[in-house]
Protein backbone atom coordinates (compact mmCIF):
# COMPACT_ATOMS: atom_id res chain seq x y z
CA UNK A 1 0.00 0.00 0.00
CA UNK A 2 2.84 2.37 0.86
CA UNK A 3 4.62 1.66 -2.43
CA UNK A 4 1.41 2.31 -4.35
CA UNK A 5 0.99 5.64 -2.55
CA UNK A 6 4.56 6.67 -3.37
CA UNK A 7 4.19 5.62 -7.00
CA UNK A 8 0.95 7.59 -7.32
CA UNK A 9 1.78 10.72 -5.31
CA UNK A 10 5.56 10.68 -4.87
CA UNK A 11 7.22 12.44 -1.96
CA UNK A 12 8.16 16.02 -1.22
CA UNK A 13 11.70 17.27 -1.84
CA UNK A 14 12.48 16.63 1.84
CA UNK A 15 11.01 13.09 1.71
CA UNK A 16 7.62 13.60 3.35
CA UNK A 17 4.92 11.20 2.20
CA UNK A 18 1.91 13.31 3.05
CA UNK A 19 1.30 16.98 2.34
CA UNK A 20 -1.57 19.38 1.96
CA UNK A 21 -3.29 20.02 -1.37
CA UNK A 22 -0.87 22.93 -1.86
CA UNK A 23 2.20 20.80 -1.13
CA UNK A 24 2.72 22.22 2.36
CA UNK A 25 3.21 20.24 5.59
CA UNK A 26 -0.01 18.96 7.09
CA UNK A 27 -0.93 20.90 10.21
CA UNK A 28 -1.32 19.04 13.53
CA UNK A 29 -4.96 20.15 13.77
CA UNK A 30 -5.65 18.40 10.45
CA UNK A 31 -3.99 15.18 11.63
CA UNK A 32 -6.09 15.25 14.81
CA UNK A 33 -9.33 15.94 12.90
CA UNK A 34 -8.70 13.07 10.47
CA UNK A 35 -7.66 10.77 13.32
CA UNK A 36 -10.83 11.59 15.26
CA UNK A 37 -13.03 10.93 12.22
CA UNK A 38 -11.30 7.63 11.43
CA UNK A 39 -11.55 6.48 15.05
CA UNK A 40 -15.27 7.29 15.14
CA UNK A 41 -15.92 5.48 11.85
CA UNK A 42 -13.95 2.33 12.67
CA UNK A 43 -14.47 1.54 16.35
CA UNK A 44 -17.57 0.15 18.01
CA UNK A 45 -19.35 2.29 20.64
CA UNK A 46 -17.85 0.03 23.33
CA UNK A 47 -14.34 0.53 21.93
CA UNK A 48 -14.86 4.30 21.64
CA UNK A 49 -15.48 4.39 25.39
CA UNK A 50 -11.98 2.96 25.99
CA UNK A 51 -8.56 4.53 25.47
CA UNK A 52 -8.07 2.38 22.35
CA UNK A 53 -6.40 4.49 19.63
CA UNK A 54 -7.13 7.77 21.43
CA UNK A 55 -3.96 9.30 19.97
CA UNK A 56 -2.07 8.58 16.74
CA UNK A 57 0.80 7.41 18.96
CA UNK A 58 -1.48 4.53 20.01
CA UNK A 59 -1.47 2.90 16.56
CA UNK A 60 1.66 0.83 17.13
CA UNK A 61 0.13 -0.35 20.41
CA UNK A 62 -3.15 -1.16 18.67
CA UNK A 63 -1.26 -3.18 16.06
CA UNK A 64 0.58 -5.14 18.72
CA UNK A 65 -2.62 -5.77 20.66
CA UNK A 66 -4.39 -6.88 17.47
CA UNK A 67 -1.61 -9.35 16.66
CA UNK A 68 -1.65 -10.78 20.18
CA UNK A 69 -5.47 -11.06 20.18
CA UNK A 70 -5.27 -12.78 16.78
CA UNK A 71 -3.12 -15.51 18.28
CA UNK A 72 0.24 -14.54 16.76
CA UNK A 73 2.95 -16.02 19.03
CA UNK A 74 4.35 -13.49 21.50
CA UNK A 75 7.91 -14.13 20.29
CA UNK A 76 6.94 -13.05 16.75
CA UNK A 77 5.01 -10.01 17.94
CA UNK A 78 7.93 -8.97 20.16
CA UNK A 79 10.34 -9.25 17.24
CA UNK A 80 8.09 -7.11 15.00
CA UNK A 81 7.64 -4.55 17.79
CA UNK A 82 11.34 -4.37 18.58
CA UNK A 83 10.77 -5.65 22.13
CA UNK A 84 11.91 -8.67 24.08
CA UNK A 85 9.16 -11.14 25.02
CA UNK A 86 9.67 -10.04 28.64
CA UNK A 87 9.00 -6.36 27.80
CA UNK A 88 6.08 -7.31 25.55
CA UNK A 89 4.54 -9.40 28.33
CA UNK A 90 4.96 -6.64 30.90
CA UNK A 91 3.48 -3.91 28.70
CA UNK A 92 0.67 -5.90 27.07
CA UNK A 93 -0.24 -8.34 29.87
CA UNK A 94 -3.74 -6.84 30.20
CA UNK A 95 -4.53 -6.37 26.53
CA UNK A 96 -6.20 -9.73 26.07
CA UNK A 97 -9.47 -8.62 27.70
CA UNK A 98 -12.58 -10.41 26.53
CA UNK A 99 -10.66 -13.39 25.14
CA UNK A 100 -11.52 -15.94 27.85
CA UNK A 101 -13.99 -17.85 25.67
CA UNK A 102 -11.44 -18.05 22.85
CA UNK A 103 -8.76 -19.48 25.13
CA UNK A 104 -11.17 -21.92 26.78
CA UNK A 105 -12.32 -23.09 23.35
CA UNK A 106 -8.73 -23.58 22.17
CA UNK A 107 -7.78 -25.48 25.32
CA UNK A 108 -10.88 -27.65 24.98
CA UNK A 109 -10.07 -28.38 21.33
CA UNK A 110 -6.51 -29.33 22.31
CA UNK A 111 -7.81 -31.68 25.01
CA UNK A 112 -10.20 -33.29 22.53
CA UNK A 113 -7.40 -33.71 20.00
CA UNK A 114 -5.04 -35.24 22.58
CA UNK A 115 -7.71 -37.60 23.89
CA UNK A 116 -8.75 -38.61 20.37
CA UNK A 117 -5.14 -39.23 19.37
CA UNK A 118 -4.70 -41.45 22.44
CA UNK A 119 -7.88 -43.41 21.60
CA UNK A 120 -9.73 -42.28 24.72
CA UNK A 121 -13.40 -41.44 24.98
CA UNK A 122 -13.27 -37.66 25.39
CA UNK A 123 -16.68 -37.33 27.07
CA UNK A 124 -15.80 -39.76 29.85
CA UNK A 125 -12.35 -38.30 30.45
CA UNK A 126 -12.27 -35.83 33.37
CA UNK A 127 -10.91 -32.45 32.46
CA UNK A 128 -8.54 -30.34 34.53
CA UNK A 129 -10.38 -29.27 37.64
CA UNK A 130 -11.81 -32.74 38.19
CA UNK A 131 -15.23 -32.54 36.53
CA UNK A 132 -16.41 -33.68 33.14
CA UNK A 133 -16.61 -31.51 30.03
CA UNK A 134 -14.10 -28.98 31.36
CA UNK A 135 -16.50 -27.32 33.83
CA UNK A 136 -15.00 -26.56 37.23
CA UNK A 137 -18.29 -25.72 38.86
CA UNK A 138 -17.19 -22.12 39.42
CA UNK A 139 -19.62 -19.41 38.41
Amino acid sequence: MLRTHIERFGTTADGRLFRSERGKPIQPSTWWRVHSNVRTMTLTPEQLATPLMKRPYDYPHAGITWRLNSGVPAADVAKWAGHSVEVLSRIYAGCMAGMDEVWISRMSAALHFEAGAAGQDVKSRPAAGGTSRGHTGAA
